[in-house]
């Protein structure tokens, strides 16, 4: 049976999902994706909730893939797949296919990288505390980045979105909120509070009327992820130089690359 890695809690109309692998910095395996995107189920079928706070336990909101578990699988499986992501466990559907579309807030601290950005931008709005730090690894594990230069131009602009993917450069909370990448700031540890400050204002409009918004904001993004996962080159993940990364990664090495 797996671990419980994901927990669900209900407050005052508040649904708190919390990513709860704080050894490994929240990152993404295929229980901690499965067990979200049920969440997400519950917070969705849960009567008394109106709305969903999206946090990580631990030092940092979530480091991205797990790249023992999803990077470095055997090259046969990769193949099967058609991307290092597991059946039943790919990101982008997460927030998609429900039934009553409430919103969700990201309350987001430390690092959030990679997937763990993914899921952020894919909630309805980003609180952030002061000094959280973001980035995107994937071109520099040899890996596609359509998606993130999709939606980071659909929130910020094309300009910000090649200079971030292209260069896998970190970026402040400060940062985003001017680049518009961050809807909100929070103080050191305070980020739970801004985000229930930010629900009440939601959660004080009429429900179906939000619910709206969201359904056309996700159905929004979902174009954006198909456009995003046609328009990707499908093989990078077969790769020798997407292997070499994982393999520079685990082992903590500097990659070499040869462009094949």
């Amino acid at each position: 049976m797996a671990e419980q890695v994901v927990t669900y809690e209900r407050r005052d109309g508040i649904a708190y999902i919390t990513m709860n692998r704080p050894d490994v910095l929240n990152a993404l395996n295929d229980d901690l994706l499965m067990q979200l995107r049920e969440a997400m189920w519950e917070l969705d079928s849960d009567e008394d909730a109106l709305i969903g706070i999206l946090s990580g336990n631990g030092t940092s909101f979530c480091s991205g893939a797990d790249i023992k578990q999803r990077q470095m699988r055997p090259k046969e499986e990769l193949a099967k797949l058609g991307s290092p992501e597991g059946r039943g466990a790919r990101i982008d559907e997460v927030l998609q296919g429900m039934s009553r579309w409430k919103p969700v807030i990201a309350a987001v601290h430390g690092f959030t990288v990679g997937g763990g950005l993914h899921i952020a931008l894919m909630c309805e709005m980003i609180v952030a505390e002061e000094g959280a730090k973001f980035f995107i690894p994937e071109l520099k594990r040899g890996l596609w980045v359509a998606n993130f230069w999709h939606i980071l131009s659909h929130r910020c602009g094309g300009g910000f979105a090649s200079d971030v993917c292209l260069t896998g450069r970190t970026w402040d909370a400060e940062e985003g909120l001017r680049r518009g990448a961050v809807d909100r700031i929070a103080p050191p540890g305070e980020r739970i509070r801004v985000a229930e400050e930010l629900a009440r204002v939601i959660m004080a409009n009429p429900p179906l009327a939000v619910r709206e918004a969201v359904q056309i904001r996700r159905g929004t993004l979902q174009k954006i992820e198909l456009t995003s996962r046609l328009e990707r080159h499908r093989d990078l993940h077969l790769t020798e130089d997407f292997h070499e990364s994982a393999r520079a990664f685990a082992e903590k090495r500097p990659p070499v690359f040869r462009g094949r």
